[in-house]
């Protein structure tokens, strides 16, 4: 890697690797507490029907909060957090190794910094999405069911196992995945479009603030880090969630249809053109937008502030 970046970035191999999963367990946990509400919101409004009520954010919020109150905001959080550990270090682990692997590869084709950055940051993204769908969907699948029950005809639940239970037994394993080509399609581009952005972004940033010069020894204060990397997290996830909203409502139609209710992508597509047009694609943008650029913030710091606690000791 340029050792432009030297001081502002901790490759795989600085990390112990023990200390990274454990610690990164909890402080993950925690980013997903704040901001679990945004993804309920936002999968109530990809589901809505034309004549459903609550068809914006704040009316949404309110649905929520009078028939459930703050708990009806974290339906299906205990779902998606067992299986978040296990995704994370799947997702975690192939991105590091496949960017350190990536940034070899280019190295003789002599692009510059800021190529190479986006190219290799981009691979890894989209190479560690693939792998953890594996475990994502069928969370995705369930989290999702339990998320919008009981609201716009949706069926009711008593919890995770119930949904788990009754997909199989309507479906069997394929229920679980259902989706699961749409999701790698969602997501691969989604992860290889943040990845790319942040790691190119950064790049512009250090650049603007003066810190170009390929054997630059000036070692940026720790306050100034924090703020590049939080604005590559904006500029990331900004430009994920206006590529991929649409096929991520296609896909969030598709998993919390019963199975009385089967459909193709398709006729997805279809429905939600004759409910709203075009914009029927972009429901629940405004959450998204919102969800993926705090939530890219919020990761990324908490991730780069993981790999220098748990960076050995040189």
């Amino acid at each position: 890697m340029a050792q432009s970046f030297g001081q502002t970035e901790i490759n795989w191999d600085k990390l112990d690797k023990t200390r990274f999963y454990v610690v990164g367990a909890g402080l993950f946990t925690g980013v997903s507490v704040a901001l679990y509400p945004i993804s309920v919101v936002k999968t109530r409004l990809q589901v809505a029907t034309k004549d459903a009520v609550e068809r914006n954010v704040l009316s949404v919020m309110k649905g929520i909060l009078k028939t459930d109150g703050v708990p009806g905001l974290y339906r299906g959080f205990g779902t998606v957090i067992t299986g978040a550990i296990p995704a994370r270090i799947i997702f975690l682990s192939t991105l590091e190794t496949t960017k350190v692997a990536a940034f070899r590869m280019l190295e003789p084709f002599k692009l510059s910094e800021t190529t190479q950055a986006a190219i290799a940051n981009g691979v890894a993204g989209m190479t560690s999405s693939i792998f953890a769908q594996s475990v994502f969907v069928p969370i995705d699948v369930v989290s999702q069911k339990l998320m919008v029950q009981g609201y716009s005809g949706h069926a009711q639940y008593s919890g995770g196992l119930d949904v788990a239970r009754k997909v199989l037994r309507s479906d069997g394993i394929r229920g679980l995945y259902r989706g699961f080509g749409l999701s790698v399609i969602t997501y691969s581009p989604a992860s290889a479009v943040w990845w790319a952005s942040y790691g190119s972004s950064q790049r512009y940033i250090w650049r603007f603030l003066g810190h170009d010069t390929k054997y630059d020894e000036h070692i940026p204060s720790m306050q100034k880090i924090m703020l590049v990397q939080a604005l590559g997290g904006i500029i990331a996830g900004a430009s994920s969630s206006c590529i991929t909203t649409p096929l991520d409502t296609i896909k969030t139609r598709l998993q919390v249809m019963g199975h009385e209710n089967k459909s193709s992508i398709k006729q997805v597509a279809k429905d939600l053109m004759n409910e709203d047009g075009w914009k029927g694609f972009y429901r629940g943008f405004g959450p998204r937008f919102f969800s993926m650029s705090a939530w890219g913030t919020s990761m990324i710091l908490t991730y780069e502030y993981l790999k220098r606690v748990c960076a050995k000791d040189e």
